[in-house]
């Protein structure tokens, strides 16, 4: 790999304006498109075969009605008021009007009359209905629907609005994700001494994610995307270009601090050497991300592949445009000498052996990253033992995890979803947020029969204790197929909410037994099933991750304990990440720090997320780092000193990488979309804990304790398993050349 990627780096620098131009031309060709064509994302997460979304699919076909798009309109007289008065009245008659004339809707109900108002008849609400699914009403209707609201704000009412038509956007680009990309930048400069180094990588990684995310939304005009897709696409894709680029750019400044280097010569080893690992990394993270197509759910296979095709994008920059660009930069990027200091001498005389091998890792220059190896590999079994209690203790609280789908509690408490959430909790039950419907197929039941089996059905599901209500049931015109709307006495999120759906569908064998099928649906049944769907699938999903680990790592490292102990510490990872998630969005701590409305709980496919983009993500720094210790290794058979050499040599890129991911993935977790805010977060703390607890502290602390024993191979394997050679060994020996003075030329 390392010969190929070495030819391919001189070519990219030999080709430098053809390399950049086809850059940027694919840039502005899939940009026009994609801004030009863009196709419409969805939010909501649809799973095929599950109870509530069979019972959807036949509302679609049989009453197609109450499948379309609502927007609730809830209006809310002063405390200590009533809306039964002649100018509330007035008001809400005025609304009701005024959102019967927007175009689309097909039936607005009053809500006196159909008796949606509260007992103490301060809050009431009515359902705009429109013709068509939610995802389908044109903005021009939503944006109406503000003027449908002035009469009640005038009468001074409260008016606020929910439903499925209002779902919001999702929205990206704003101040907090700003921020992030400012503090990468930040880090970079401090990694690589240079404000022209510490602009390449944020250059070339915006676009590989330009391409990427674009593409995305060129490809929603056919296959179905929810907007978190292009949103983890962003995400991922910006760390990661950010990252790899990185990588390349720190050692070809490494190469070209050297006497005599040449810029041709060291963009292309750095492109061997860094660029065999950014390869290798990246193939990593795009397996797992399209390992999530095992799970067997459309939305999250397209998510996990919108991501790892901005990643392939990602690798593809680093490996072409990257060392175009250092072509084209060429002195510029050489760092200057550093003059050593009076007195040096002297002192460095006196240094210990430890010292001096940590001065020879480093070129000459004692660092940071030398003093930390040497500190965790002095006292390896008790880092070991101290890092692993601490990490089980953080993911205690993942032991209570409970998985749903944010709903309007969790929307920013400022928003209207949020605050009509509120009203409608206040004034009809908490239970009235997650009203089910109990759909009936009744097409086999005999037409005599269908009106005793319903009322024999209404009178069960109102005898159980967790029903608040049953309301009046909605047929089609043939009477085959019925929706019957049950108000649980808990919200939804409760847990006594999901044990109610559990309980209502063990009733289905009294309509099975009458010739009819029984669904238990809605949007609180919908996120229990996703919920159970992607439960259920974890497991398959977490084997393979730990076997394509294993397979992966032994190819690149040529041994059986440095993989499996490296699979170790990804467990602790995301356990760790899990449990602080847990602990932060379920349990419901530091929720004003983060700007968190409402405990609940953790989104349902954030944990198969976690896993598949932390499996390759932690991939990453365990090969920089460890590739490092193995070059060492190889070219003197010093197994301790390779530990120091590997953290020394790559302890501040790695650092400052991992800094750069949690300030792009901490970015989002300001974004107000839960969705988004709850991955932002449990990437950011995954990353932190494996990159610096994990990687930088106990996989040093191992290393020590195996020693040589950590690449022993068994001869069977060693037969069979490929030489991928990431560490450049195959490559000929550094042509130098006396470095040709081009007059002055000014070092950013």
């Amino acid at each position: 790999m390392a010969s190929v990627l070495y030819g391919w780096g001189r070519w990219a620098v030999r080709r430098r304006g053809r390399v950049i131009g086809l850059w940027l031309l694919l840039l502005a060709t899939i940009g026009a498109l994609g801004i030009t064509l863009a196709g419409p994302t969805s939010n909501e997460f649809t799973v095929p075969g599950i109870e509530s979304q069979q019972a959807q699919d036949l509302l679609e076909r049989q009453l197609p009605e109450s499948a379309a798009g609502t927007a609730r309109l809830v209006v809310a007289a002063p405390a200590g008021q009533s809306l039964d008065t002649a100018e509330a009245r007035a008001a809400v008659q005025e609304s009701l009007h005024r959102a019967a004339a927007i175009p689309g809707v097909a039936h607005v109900a009053d809500p006196f009359e159909s008796r949606t108002v509260s007992p103490d008849l301060r809050i009431a609400f009515t359902d705009v209905q429109f013709d068509r699914p939610a995802q389908d009403v044109p903005q021009s209707a939503k944006d109406a629907l503000d003027g449908v609201a002035a009469p009640l704000r005038e009468a001074g009412l409260q008016a606020e609005f929910g439903g499925t038509v209002m779902a919001p956007d999702i929205e990206v680009g704003g101040p907090a994700e700003a921020i992030g990309v400012v503090v990468a930048f930040v880090v970079l400069a401090v990694a690589l001494g240079s404000l022209v180094a510490a602009g390449l990588p944020l250059l070339t990684a915006l676009v590989g994610v330009g391409i990427g995310v674009l593409g995305a939304q060129l490809l929603a005009n056919v296959v179905e995307m929810t907007g978190t897709a292009t949103v983890l696409a962003l995400m991922i894709g910006l760390a990661v270009g950010i990252d790899y680029a990185l990588f390349i750019i720190a050692r070809h400044r490494e190469q070209l601090a050297e006497p005599g280097s040449e810029v041709e010569e060291s963009a292309a080893r750095a492109t061997a050497t860094a660029g065999s690992a950014v390869v290798f990394a990246g193939a990593t993270v795009i397996i797992a991300l399209a390992a999530l197509a095992v799970t067997g759910i459309p939305f999250l296979t397209v998510m996990g592949l919108a991501a790892a095709a901005t990643v392939l994008l990602a690798v593809l920059v680093a490996v072409t445009l990257v060392p175009a660009l250092l072509g084209v930069l060429g002195e510029r990027l050489r760092p200057r000498p550093r003059v050593a200091k009076a007195g040096k001498a002297g002192k460095a005389g006196k240094a210990g052996k430890a010292g001096e091998a940590a001065k020879a890792a480093t070129g000459g220059k004692p660092s940071w990253s030398a003093a930390w190896a040497r500190a965790v590999t002095r006292k390896p079994l008790l880092v070991l033992l101290a890092g692993v209690v601490g990490l089980l203790a953080l993911a205690l609280p993942a032991r209570d995890l409970r998985l749903g789908l944010p709903g309007n509690a969790s929307q920013p408490a400022a928003s209207t979803l949020h605050k009509s959430y509120d009203l409608l909790s206040e004034g009809f039950g908490p239970g009235f947020n997650a009203t089910l419907v109990a759909v009936v197929d009744a097409t086999g039941i005999p037409a005599e029969r269908r009106e005793p089996a319903l009322a024999e059905l209404h009178a069960t599901l109102s005898a159980d204790p967790g029903v608040a209500a049953v309301g009046r049931p909605v047929a089609n015109a043939d009477g085959s197929t019925v929706a019957v709307p049950v108000v649980p006495r808990t919200g939804p999120d409760d847990k006594a909410t999901s044990d109610l759906v559990d309980r209502l569908r063990t009733h289905k064998g009294d309509v099975t037994a009458e010739g009819g099928t029984l669904y238990i649906a809605g949007a609180t049944a919908a996120a229990i099933d996703v919920s159970g769907k992607l439960a259920d699938a974890l497991p398959v999903f977490v084997a393979l991750i730990v076997v394509l680990a294993l397979a992966l790592l032994t190819v690149a490292f040529r041994s059986v304990l440095v993989p499996l102990k490296a699979v170790l510490g990804f467990l602790l990872s995301v356990a760790a990440a899990l449990g602080i998630t847990v602990w932060v969005f379920q349990d419901g701590h530091l929720n004003g720090l983060l700007d968190i409305p409402s405990a609940g709980p953790v989104t349902s496919f954030l944990p198969v997320l976690l896993i598949g983009v932390l499996f390759g993500l932690a991939m990453d720094y365990e090969v920089f780092l460890v590739s490092r210790m193995r070059e060492h290794h190889q070219h003197t058979g010093d197994a301790a000193g390779a530990v120091t050499h590997g953290v020394a040599r790559s302890g501040r890129v790695v650092t400052a990488a991992a800094l750069i991911m949690v300030a792009v993935f901490g970015g989002f977790v300001f974004n107000h979309d839960p969705i988004i805010k709850s991955i932002g977060f449990a990437l950011a703390v995954g990353v932190f804990i494996d990159a610096f607890v994990v990687r930088m502290t106990l996989v040093p602390a191992v290393m020590a304790l195996l020693g040589r024993r950590a690449w022993w191979l068994p001869r069977r394997l060693d037969r069979i398993v490929p030489d991928v050679d990431l560490e450049g060994a195959s490559l000929p020996a550094a042509e130098t050349r006396p470095t040709v003075e081009a007059g002055p030329v000014e070092r950013v």
